[in-house]
């Protein structure tokens, strides 16, 4: 007879790690109003509304890839070196900033790149500085591998440019690196290249390097520049993760990279490391890396142009929506595919939290956008700006509709729960709330009020048709690189 018992235990790896994102998702009450369809403004993956596509020299090149046969074997596990030189001639800065393949380690997506950067830098005890609000797996990766985070404030009122004082502050002799993401998730924010050098400056007088999340490269609006980070310092080490991800619009290929930026010499170790992690996983898809080369000459500048402009439309029309919303403080972003709108919880007064006001929405607006308290920064929630226009421009209209009745500040106590926004066309095909005396108008439903408080005709924005999310891709595609 065996007197002993199973008694199988997770690992401490598997027991600190955790996202925050899901976390504060699954306690959720995510239970839409049953007569509208739901609009997610949550979900970070810019393909599941099927408006933004890849294209079709992006396709084209992987039905290439897998036609001849070539890749269907295992690769080295940082890549092909094909692979490599094309995403080192891509992502070199001629004359400045410039890579080899043996600068390039391919990774499965983004989030691989930034996992194998801070397992390769960083050791139990050790901390990184991560921005806030910020993408919360970098918290992720850190505490599953008893690496502590510190945060460095990023300020709305300066277009979410870093606060440089408290991130030297936050310098000690355990911060192993900094985390830099330009273009900002969940802000929206590209840094000018004199913030990026004020950052710089910092790590060069503590002699910490830099982990640059440069998935948004390039993902800029019009008449703003996006410079990569390494190519400002000849002093400061930068690992820089990118990929395919968000710039392509294929997310789900997995492929991402880091590039090696180390003109002093100084991340000779660290090579090592990146080539000994790399072998953990075998390397990323063999085939998206065989079409990689072409993908990253072929793909026409147009479709990239033409994806901002999308994105770029919708951020105008959302931020000047929002703006006149009360209770409401949008911060227009500059790229990237996400929108940050601060709350005035003082003036929701039913709300105790970010949490209920975005649980709240859901229920009687169905329009789900994340709290900011996933990103670690309260009173504010994000908006996912790669939904199609109409369908944006409904949920911004149901989000004021919210607002106005729940909103309660001293210069709009005379509102009462029955008052919402009414949007009246304008000529320029965007819309604005119709005020009354400094009073919004209101409508419910498809029932619209006058100026009295009489139903009327009036110039009202219909509801759009909205596709129905399920629960599961709400949490399960909501963050990823």
């Amino acid at each position: 007879m065996c007197d002993k018992w199973w008694n199988v235990k997770t690992s401490s790896y598997a027991n600190n790690a955790f996202n925050p994102i899901r976390q504060i998702v699954d306690n959720l009450q995510i239970t839409p109003h049953p007569e509208k369809p739901l609009i997610a403004l949550s979900i970070g993956d810019p393909t599941v509304f099927g408006n933004l596509k890849p294209a079709k020299e992006i396709t084209d090149a992987v039905v290439t890839a897998i036609q001849s046969g070539k890749f269907n074997g295992y690769a080295p596990s940082t890549g092909y070196v094909e692979a490599r030189e094309a995403v080192a001639r891509y992502c070199s800065v001629p004359g400045v900033a410039e890579l080899e393949a043996k600068d390039i380690v391919l990774c499965s997506g983004c989030s691989c790149a930034l996992d194998l950067c801070i397992t390769a830098l960083c050791s139990p005890g050790q901390n990184i500085l991560v921005p806030r609000p910020g993408f919360p797996i970098y918290k992720t990766l850190a505490e599953g591998l008893s690496i502590s985070t510190k945060h460095y404030d990023l300020l709305p009122e300066k277009n979410w440019e870093a606060d440089l004082v408290m991130l030297e502050d936050m310098i000690d002799e355990n911060t192993a690196a900094i985390v830099v993401n330009n273009p900002s998730n969940p802000c929206g924010s590209v840094f000018s290249t004199q913030h990026q050098r004020d950052i710089l400056q910092v790590a060069s007088r503590n002699k910490v390097p830099i982990i640059a999340d440069e998935i948004y490269e390039h993902f800029v609006f019009e008449g703003l520049e996006y410079q990569p980070m390494a190519s400002l310092t000849e002093e400061v080490p930068v690992l820089s993760c990118s990929g395919l991800t968000k710039r392509f619009l294929v997310p789900g290929w997995r492929m991402g990279w880091i590039s090696i930026y180390d003109r002093g010499n100084v991340f000779d170790k660290v090579r090592h490391a990146l080539q000994s992690l790399s072998q953990r996983i075998i390397g990323s898809n063999t085939i998206v890396q065989g079409a990689l080369p072409t993908i990253l000459v072929s793909t026409p500048k147009s479709f990239f142009s033409d994806t901002i402009s999308q994105i770029q439309s919708n951020a105008k029309m959302s931020y000047n929506l929002l703006k006149e919303v009360p209770g409401l403080r949008p911060v227009m972003p500059q790229g990237a595919m996400y929108m940050m709108v601060g709350v005035d919880m003082a003036g929701f007064q039913h709300f105790s939290s970010d949490l209920e006001f975005v649980e709240t929405m859901i229920r009687e607006e169905s329009v789900f956008c994340l709290p900011g308290k996933c990103f670690d920064y309260h009173n504010y929630v994000r908006l996912v700006l790669t939904v199609p226009g109409e369908q944006l421009r409904e949920a911004c209209t149901r989000i004021a509709s919210f607002c106005s009745r729940h909103y309660r500040a001293a210069t709009t106590a005379s509102i009462t729960n029955n008052d919402v926004v009414v949007y009246k066309q304008l000529s320029n095909g965007q819309a604005s709330p119709e005020m009354n005396n400094g009073s919004f108008l209101g409508m419910k439903g498809d029932d619209s009020l006058d100026a009295n408080g009489h139903e009327g005709p009036q110039d009202t924005m219909s509801f759009a048709k909205v596709p129905v999310i399920e629960k599961g891709s709400l949490v399960s595609e909501i963050e990823a690189e």
